[in-house]
């Protein structure tokens, strides 16, 4: 088992409860939106947890399309398989390595929050964009520090918060915000590059941040 699936293993119940959380939604919908899935689209998204995207993906694509979720931890796709059932297209849950996904074809791709976790985040977005070739979309939505002045105080937790969030860094003496910055930093750098149509926005103060592209 890996440090990811033993972490997120004992967090999935917590993690679904902050996925779900007063004002998340309105993120959600931002980022599916910026897809610009249509019926019959099948839609990926890399490192899907509990599926809080899926019923928002499910309304986009519609009962013709399909939407497949992929993560590494069984505990996290056990409790998206017990969400209710709603209209729209079919669901199929995978439990395999976000990075190197095992699906392609696909009209569109989301990851949310996973780009700071992996240790080569530009390999990740290559699979992504891989997996749904020219004129696909994909999109990615990450925590990150607030440019704003007016955060300066709560820029001071990003370090807490990227400690408790994410798998392994608790250990490590290097500065964990520092380093999963970089990681997102290069995710976006390579969608940057891989993609045309690009579009950048911030949510909630700036302390969250949304690229997304259409595959060259």
């Amino acid at each position: 088992m890996t440090d990811a699936q033993s972490f997120y293993g004992r967090w999935a119940r917590v993690y679904d409860w902050v996925a779900n959380a007063p004002g998340v939604a309105s993120w959600r919908d931002r980022t599916v939106d910026s897809l610009a899935l249509a019926p019959g689209d099948t839609v990926v998204e890399m490192g899907c947890g509990t599926g809080a995207n899926v019923p928002a993906l499910r309304e986009r694509v519609g009962p013709s399309g399909q939407v497949v979720g992929v993560d590494v931890t069984r505990e996290m796709l056990d409790r998206a398989r017990e969400r209710p059932a709603r209209s729209g297209g079919a669901v199929h849950y995978v439990q395999a390595d976000a990075a190197r996904p095992p699906i392609r074809e696909a009209d569109a791709v989301l990851a949310t929050f996973v780009a700071g976790i992996f240790e080569a985040p530009e390999a990740a977005v290559d699979a992504w964009c891989d997996s749904v070739g020219p004129g696909g979309r994909v999109a990615l939505l990450n925590f990150q520090r607030s440019p704003s002045a007016l955060a300066a105080p709560l820029n001071l937790a990003f370090e807490g918060f990227v400690r408790l969030s994410a798998p392994g860094t608790r250990l490590s003496r290097r500065s964990h915000a520092s380093a999963f910055e970089r990681r997102v930093r290069a995710a976006r750098e390579r969608l940057t590059e891989r993609t045309v149509a690009r579009r950048y926005e911030t949510m909630a103060g700036g302390f969250v941040g949304l690229l997304s592209g259409t595959v060259r």
